[in-house]
């Protein structure tokens, strides 16, 4: 089955209005299509997009990406407050220049860190995205080569203990499996479709 139609039907309370639009965000482990999604959904809904990538203060830094997503982004957008982020230069291993998030537009997350608990509150649609481990390594090595070979098993176990520690599977709005290919977009207008109507 390649997609399952919402884990939750909706929160307790809704989210905080943080971006004209919301806050999407896309998780899961790597190599399930989080990036190919996340730049589908910015250019269909004229969103700001913001790659986890480029928060992680490293390869060991899954959770601080998360906590500054928090921080620098959505914290700061909920009170009405200017919003930036710092882009991390993986080739110099240190923060580079600092980028403007609007209020006046959408805003799509994705990677993984982006689902965290504490990001929770601030999130409009919680999108998971998997596939069984060697696909997705696969897709993750001839994505990313010789980059990222030695830092796959690091990566892996700071996935594992972040996605049983925060739930964000279970949290998910759409549950989406991307191991046959699919257009992973349909499948989340589909899905806002029938919550409509």
């Amino acid at each position: 089955m390649p997609a399952r139609l919402p884990v939750r039907e909706a929160q307790e309370a809704p989210a905080p209005r943080v971006a004209a639009g919301g806050v999407i965000v896309v998780d899961g482990p790597s190599g399930s299509g989080k990036t190919t999604l996340g730049r589908a959904l910015a250019a269909e809904l004229d969103a700001t997009l913001v790659h986890m990538d480029d928060l992680y203060p490293g390869w060991d830094g899954l959770r601080g990406g998360a906590e500054r997503l928090v921080e620098w982004i959505l914290r700061p957008l909920a009170g009405d407050r200017p919003a930036r982020w710092r882009r991390y230069d993986w080739t110099l291993a240190a923060y580079a220049e600092w980028h403007e998030v609007p209020r006046t537009r959408p805003l799509v997350v994705e990677g993984a860190g982006a689902g965290a608990a504490a990001a929770g509150p601030y999130i409009s649609l919680l999108i998971w995205m998997e596939a069984p481990l060697a696909v997705r390594r696969a897709r993750a090595l001839e994505r990313d080569g010789d980059t990222y070979r030695p830092h796959w098993e690091r990566w892996a176990r700071q996935e594992g203990a972040y996605f049983a520690a925060d739930r964000v599977r279970d949290r998910a709005d759409l549950v989406i499996d991307t191991t046959e290919e699919q257009d992973a977009l349909a499948v989340v207008l589909e899905a806002g479709q029938a919550r409509n109507r």
